[in-house]
Formats: C-alpha cells, sequence, structure tokens
C-alpha cells in the first residue's frame, strides 16, 4: 500500500525515510485554527487528524501520515513565529525554562484511522538579547514551533532533554514504526 506524508517539512521527510523506504508527500492545506476549549496537550493531534483526514479524502486507497508540533510553556501554545519579533518573543519566554514540545500524528486510510502524541521536556539555557538576536539572524527559527530546531544551531540553545529527541524534531520516528505496523496489521485482519 502507498504510503503519503501530508507535511512538506524536511524534517518529517528525513525521519519518515526511517520507517519506510518510499513514500509521497501530500502537504495538507488545511486552516490550523484551534477551537476554543482544545487543550494545549491535545493541540497537536487535533491538527494531525485534520491534515491526515484531508489528503486521505482525497487519497483514499493509501496510508496517509498527518503530524503536528506544538511548543508549550507556561500553558501557552507556540507555533511558528509570525516573524523576526515574535521569535525574540518566543525564545525569551524559552529562555532558562523548562517546556513541552508535544508531537501529534495521525495514521489515516480512508476512513480508518489512529492517531497518538508525544511529549518531550526540553530545558533552555538562560538567553541573553544578543544570543537571541544572533540565532534568529541566522534564519533557522523562521519555520519552527517554538521558533527553534534542535537538529540545528537551535542545539546550542539546549541544556537538557527528557524525552525522545525526534518528537522535538517534529515525527516521534521509533513510536511511528510501531504504530504503523499495528495499524496495518488490523487493517489486514479487518479490525478497523
Amino acid at each position: 500500500m502507498d504510503v503519503i506524508l501530508a507535511s512538506a517539512s524536511p524534517r518529517r521527510k528525513e525521519l519518515l525515510g526511517y520507517v519506510v523506504p518510499h513514500f509521497d508527500i501530500i502537504p495538507a492545506d488545511v486552516d490550523e485554527t484551534l477551537p476554543k476549549g482544545i487543550s494545549a496537550d491535545n493541540s497537536a493531534e487535533f491538527l494531525a487528524v485534520k491534515k491526515a483526514e484531508h489528503v486521505s479524502a482525497l487519497h483514499p486507497e493509501s496510508i496517509v501520515i498527518g503530524s503536528d508540533t506544538v511548543v508549550i510553556v507556561d500553558g501557552e501554545i507556540l507555533g511558528k513565529p509570525a516573524d523576526e519579533e515574535d521569535a525574540y518573543r518566543m525564545l525569551k519566554m524559552l529562555s532558562g525554562k523548562v517546556h513541552r514540545v508535544v508531537t501529534g500524528v495521525c495514521i489515516s486510510n480512508g476512513e480508518k484511522k489512529r492517531s497518538f502524541s508525544e511529549s518531550t521536556k526540553v530545558e533552555f539555557y538562560p538567553l541573553s538579547d544578543e544570543e537571541i538576536r544572533a540565532y534568529i539572524a541566522t534564519g533557522d527559527p523562521m519555520d519552527k514551533a517554538g521558533a527553534y530546531g534542535i537538529q540545528g544551531e537551535g542545539c546550542i540553545l539546549i541544556k537538557g532533554i527528557e524525552g525522545d529527541f525526534f518528537t522535538v524534531m517534529g515525527l516521534p520516528a521509533a513510536r511511528l514504526k510501531r504504530e504503523l505496523a499495528s495499524f496495518a496489521e488490523s487493517i489486514e485482519k479487518g479490525l478497523l
């Protein structure tokens, strides 16, 4: 069965390549506005399901993988920064604190679907304004939730992590591999 990644993220593309050898990329063009009252913890999985369902409706014969990542600090969801000042605001909020990165994933095949979330704690070193501005000047934070990438130049901001590194990168590859195998087996046995 064909596999489709419903994301244009180069990081997710790289990580999914470790899970399945061949797949297509069809980014989901969906409204990412969260409904009122949704918890921060459920927001990434909600968006992952929305993305997977959108692409799966167009390609019901394929297995579609949707994913979304949010950074949560002091109860606030940090998505991708709108501009450099927004990136500065986010990085200032994260400076010297522990925050959580939640990545939601949805595996879909037509009407059948399974979703899950993984959460990892990340601690930042205290950052000076100069450090924050220098990092923003690299351009690295602009397309990433929370305005940083753990796998890029943002690695110099991080004091430690507790949990799955790849969840912070945007796709919990080890769990996805197991969930995908279980999902495919359930379809084969007619359990879904």
